[in-house]
């Protein structure tokens, strides 16, 4: 039950059961109200989420373990910004679900670490998890379209460390999943890689506008790409 805060009600009660104890960013005045986490600045000391998680762990109750630090994950992920100790915690909730054979869930928290470490140049570790989830998905019958997407994000993350190593990635990807090789990203890749090879700007950018016309680019995807440009002399600094 949502219940809203009150000076006569100082906590939050978003989330009633999680354990978390936050701290509000600044004393509420009367007739003050907090109905979200957005006013919440840090969790508590790490000790007390710790004691938390590991009697869950005790009593078996690894899925809401898991939760748990998903719940963490978010606060330093949108509010302490503090994306090394998110990575942390959905790399913790995920190895939970893995415990409990809840493999989608699983999927959703590596996505996270993913991301968030391709962000932070940690290539390796992204094209690593963007790998396993594809090859966890592509058997799937109803997940099977998204494996297109992960092998995407893999393959750019190995165009930005090295060329050659994208070209071999590609090749890979195409063997183990037939699919992605007819794939709007796919043919997407291969047109980027010819323009890298012969240094065009204008070529790289082309295939990319035409990509997005059809498919909107995320922040993420502007982001990986720009990096690769980068990378080609005489580059203007943008994809437009």
């Amino acid at each position: 039950m949502h219940v809203r805060c009150t000076p006569e009600q100082p906590t939050c009660s978003r989330w009633p059961r999680t354990g978390l104890l936050l701290v509000m960013r600044s004393a509420r005045g009367p007739g003050s109200t907090c109905s979200c986490r957005t006013n919440w600045t840090q969790p508590l000391a790490s000790s007390t989420q710790g004691t938390l998680t590991r009697r869950l762990i005790l009593r078996g109750r690894f899925t809401i373990a898991a939760k748990h630090h998903i719940t963490i994950a978010e606060v330093y992920e949108s509010e302490l910004v503090d994306i090394e100790k998110a990575i942390a915690h959905y790399e913790q909730a995920a190895d939970y679900y893995k415990g409990e054979e809840s493999n989608s869930s699983a999927n959703k928290c590596l996505l996270k670490v993913g991301h968030y470490s391709a962000q932070l140049e940690q290539y390796p570790k992204a094209i690593e998890i963007y790998e396993q989830v594809a090859t966890n998905t592509m058997d799937n019958p109803l997940l099977k379209y998204n494996a297109k997407e992960y092998f995407f994000k893999a393959s750019l993350c190995h165009f930005i460390v090295d060329e050659l190593n994208a070209k071999l990635a590609i090749e890979k990807y195409e063997e183990m999943f037939p699919a992605f090789a007819d794939s709007r990203e796919c043919k997407l890749l291969k047109k980027l890689l010819d323009a890298h090879e012969e240094q065009n700007c204008e070529a790289f950018t082309e295939a990319v506008k035409e990509f997005d016309s059809i498919s909107r680019l995320d922040q993420w995807l502007t982001t990986m790409l720009l990096r690769i440009k980068k990378t080609i002399q005489g580059d203007a600094g943008d994809l437009k």
